[in-house]
């Protein structure tokens, strides 16, 4: 499972979860940086890329349109940068039966 970093989260954050989510990216080092939340969307479907944001649009685009993408919404407010690593890892198993369970299309974590 590769993960898709939104840019209102720290793109050191991959250093400490590349190992357990290898392809994992941050859409500042793919150019993406302050496109719209659509143009995200596509990407990441296109891509086979879980969005990992802390931005409840993506919540409503995957309302609206259902996956893929799957999307990991982050509910832990403004945190720092190894919080974050440490929950995604944290929950990495249930994370990947997320990606794998055809009728969920968003994990809140917090």
């Amino acid at each position: 499972m590769k993960l898709l970093l939104d840019e209102n989260l720290s793109y050191r954050i991959l250093a400490e979860i590349q190992a357990a989510f290898p392809g994992s990216a941050h859409v500042g080092h793919l150019g993406l940086q302050s496109v719209d939340d659509h143009a995200l969307w596509r990407h990441a479907r296109d891509h086979g890329f879980v969005l990992v944001t802390q931005d409840s649009d993506f919540h409503e685009l995957a309302t609206l349109y259902g996956a893929p993408p799957k999307v990991i919404w982050l509910k832990c407010g403004n945190r720092p940068r190894w919080y974050i690593a440490i929950l995604l890892l944290k929950h990495r198993e249930e994370l990947v039966a997320f990606v794998d369970d055809t009728e969920t299309v968003v994990a809140e974590l917090s």
